[in-house]
C-alpha cells in the first residue's frame, strides 16, 4: 500500500489547495478532483503540475490515501468509492491536517473574522527570523521538513478546529457565524471553549470582544489584546494615515515599541497586535517583529486593490455583515474622496436570512449597492425559501446584477468613476474582471 499517494476530493477548495501544495512540497505524490470551472486556487496547483481531474468514482485507486474536502458529504461518488475499498484510507481535511500540526511548533489563528489576514501577518512575522511553514485559507500553503514553526488558519466551521492541538492560539473574535450548524450563540462560544482545551501553552485573544467575558478558558494561560486599558497587550497613541498605522505597544503597561506598519483600519491594528503578542511570547526581538510584519503584502482576496485609469477595484472575501462593514470602512479610509460602489454576492440563504438587517446596515456604508443572486451549489438550505430580493428590499436604491449580463455591466458602469468593492466568499472576481474590461482598465 502506497501511503505517499494522496488524492484530494475537492482539491480547489481554499484549505484543500493549501494542504495539497504542502504535501507536494513534502514529496508526496499528490493529485485531486473538482469541478471543471476555473477557481483562483487552481493556478498555483497547476504551477506545481498537480493533476486536477473531473469528479469520477474511477479516480479512486487501490492503496490511495484519500483526503475529502469539507464541502462533500459521504454520498459523493468518490467518497462512496473510497469507503467501499478496503485498501484505501480516508481522512477528512481537518483530521489529516490535525496529524500534521503535531509535528511542528504550530500557532493557529481562529475567530469569526480576520483569520486569513492574521495568519498571513503571523507567517510574515515568524518567517523573518524563524523557519516557518504556513497553511492559509486563501489557497496558500508551504511547509518543509526544515521548518520549525507552522502558522495555520483554524476554522470553527462544524467544530473542525477541534482536530488541532497547537502550542499557541490566536482567537480574533467571537461573533456567531455558520448559523446553519450552530444552534445558538452559546453553542458557538462553546466550540471555542472546547478548542481552548487543545491549546498547550498560550491563548492570545481579543479582550474587547463583547463575548469574551462569556467564555470560560478554565486554567489556560491567556493574554488579551485590544485598545482598552484592561488588556495585556494594548495599542496606544495611534496615528492613522491612508497607507499606514503607527502606534505604541504596551505589554502589561510596560512600553514595548512604537510600530510603523503598512496597514489600514483598526481591524488591521488589532490583527497586528495579536501577532506582535506571538512574537513577544516566542522571544523574537521587537525590531524583527516589526520588520516581519512590514513584509505583509496582503492575503489573496482580502482587500486586494487594482487601480484603473479612472476607477479603483477592490476584491474582498467579505461574506458576513461585520466583514462587509470593516471592508467598506477601510475603503472609505483609503479613498476618502471617492464614490463607493458595493457589489455583494452572498453565500447561503441561512446567513442572509439570519443577518438580513445587519447586512443592510453594513452595505449602506456604500454610495451605491448592487446585489447578486444565489448561485452556489450549497446556497439553498432546507426551510429557508428566500432569494436575493429578501435583502434588496432592505436597501433603498439597491439593484440586482447578474454575472454575464451586459445590462448589469451597463448599470454598474453608470456609477463610475468610482471605487468598486466586490465582496463574496464565492467567485465574484470574474464579474469584477468583466467590469474592468468594460472600462478598458
Amino acid at each position: 500500500m502506497n501511503q505517499n499517494k494522496l488524492f484530494f476530493v475537492g482539491i480547489k477548495g481554499t484549505g484543500m489547495a493549501s494542504l495539497a501544495k504542502i504535501m507536494r512540497n513534502l514529496d508526496y505524490d499528490v493529485s485531486g478532483s473538482d469541478i471543471s470551472r476555473h477557481f483562483f486556487t487552481e493556478d498555483s496547483l497547476r504551477a506545481l503540475e498537480i493533476p486536477i481531474l473531473d469528479f469520477d468514482a474511477n479516480n479512486i485507486k487501490d492503496g490511495m490515501t484519500i483526503i475529502v474536502g469539507n464541502a462533500f458529504g459521504d454520498d459523493h461518488e468518490e467518497v462512496v468509492a473510497a469507503k467501499s475499498n478496503d485498501t484505501v484510507t480516508v481522512y477528512r481535511y481537518h483530521d489529516y491536517l490535525g496529524d500534521l500540526v503535531t509535528k511542528f511548533r504550530t500557532v493557529t489563528v481562529s475567530g469569526s473574522h480576520g483569520k486569513t489576514t492574521t495568519t498571513t501577518l503571523l507567517k510574515d512575522m515568524l518567517d523573518y527570523s524563524k523557519n516557518t511553514g504556513y497553511l492559509i485559507g486563501d489557497g496558500r500553503g508551504d511547509l518543509s521538513n526544515q521548518d520549525d514553526y507552522f502558522a495555520v488558519e483554524a476554522c470553527e466551521f462544524r467544530r473542525h478546529f477541534l482536530a488541532y492541538r497547537p502550542k499557541v492560539a490566536i482567537m480574533t473574535n467571537f461573533e456567531i457565524d455558520h448559523v446553519d450548524y450552530f444552534k445558538s450563540e452559546k453553542d458557538y462560544l462553546s466550540a471555542y471553549e472546547e478548542f481552548a482545551e487543545n491549546v498547550e501553552e498560550l491563548i492570545i485573544v481579543w479582550g474587547d470582544d463583547p463575548h469574551y467575558r462569556d467564555l470560560n478558558f478554565k486554567d489556560k494561560t491567556v493574554w488579551t489584546y485590544g485598545f482598552s486599558d484592561s488588556n495585556n497587550l494594548q495599542a496606544r497613541n495611534i496615528e492613522r494615515t491612508t497607507t499606514h498605522s503607527i502606534f505604541d505597544v504596551y505589554h502589561n503597561d510596560v512600553f514595548v515599541k512604537r510600530f510603523d506598519l503598512p496597514l489600514v483600519g483598526d481591524h488591521m491594528i488589532l490583527n497586528a497586535l495579536a501577532v506582535i503578542g506571538v512574537g513577544l511570547y516566542e522571544g523574537i526581538t521587537v525590531d524583527a517583529i516589526e520588520k516581519g510584519i512590514q513584509n505583509f503584502k496582503g492575503a489573496k482576496r482580502r482587500f486586494v486593490i487594482e487601480e484603473g485609469k479612472e476607477n479603483i477595484y477592490i476584491d474582498d472575501y467579505a461574506h458576513h455583515p461585520t466583514e462587509i462593514k470593516v471592508t467598506l470602512e477601510a475603503a472609505h479610509t483609503r479613498y476618502p474622496d471617492r464614490r463607493l460602489v458595493a457589489i455583494f454576492k452572498p453565500h447561503r440563504t441561512g446567513r442572509v436570512y439570519y443577518f438580513a438587517d445587519a447586512f443592510a446596515d453594513a452595505l449602506n456604508l456604500a454610495d451605491h449597492v448592487a446585489l447578486m443572486p444565489f448561485t452556489s451549489i450549497d446556497d439553498q438550505e432546507e426551510g429557508i425559501d428566500i432569494d436575493i430580493t429578501y435583502l434588496q428590499d432592505r436597501i433603498k436604491g439597491s439593484i440586482v446584477v447578474d454575472e454575464g449580463s451586459e445590462e448589469s455591466l451597463d448599470q454598474l458602469q453608470k456609477y463610475g468613476p468610482a471605487v468598486y468593492v466586490f465582496m463574496s466568499s464565492k467567485d465574484i472576481y470574474d464579474f469584477k474582471d468583466a467590469l474592468k474590461r468594460r472600462f478598458n482598465d
